[in-house]
């Protein structure tokens, strides 16, 4: 009589292979949950990221201070008073004319453009606008600049930009 080798796996072979494939499933899973789960945050950013550059922009193509309080001094720039007038706030947003006028601006319940009319899709989102008070900077001759910071919000962050609005 010949004696037979035996072939295949034992029981306890299988059952380690079956653990270990399980296992190794069960991280590529929480993996790609995880990156399934947060695959719109790019597009989110850079959607709030879009909307602070154009309220920066917006803010920064006014007008340093009010022209109808600012009085000429040519060639130099032009000589703003020495406070911010509150009394020269415009109405609205479509009359604002210079960047003093957005300082403490802010939107709750959605992005609105400069009519007051919401923006579809943008519902998400909230954005402050402060304005710094002139701040004089040195190098290669005097500058008066104010800060303009713009900080859009939505559920899962925030951008914040700063940019600079020079009186020359």
């Amino acid at each position: 009589m010949t004696k037979r080798t035996a072939q295949g796996f034992t029981l306890i072979e299988v059952i380690i292979f079956i653990v270990v494939v399980a296992s190794g499933l069960a991280g590529i899973l929480l993996v790609s949950n995880t990156v399934v789960a947060s695959s719109a945050d790019p597009m989110v950013r850079k959607q709030a990221l879009a909307v602070a550059e154009s309220m920066l922009e917006e803010i920064t193509l006014k007008e340093y201070c009010d022209p109808d309080t600012a009085t000429l001094a040519p060639p130099a720039a032009p000589v703003c008073p020495a406070a911010r007038v509150a009394a020269d706030q415009e109405a609205s947003r479509n009359l604002w004319d210079d960047v003093d006028d957005y300082n403490g601006y802010s939107t709750a319940g959605g992005i609105v453009d400069v009519t007051g009319a919401t923006v579809p899709g943008l519902s998400t989102y909230n954005v402050a606008v402060s304005v710094a008070a002139p701040a004089t900077v040195t190098g290669g001759g005097a500058t008066v600049l104010k800060a303009v910071t713009v900080t859009v919000t939505w559920s899962g962050g925030s951008v914040v930009l700063v940019g600079y609005k020079g009186n020359y």
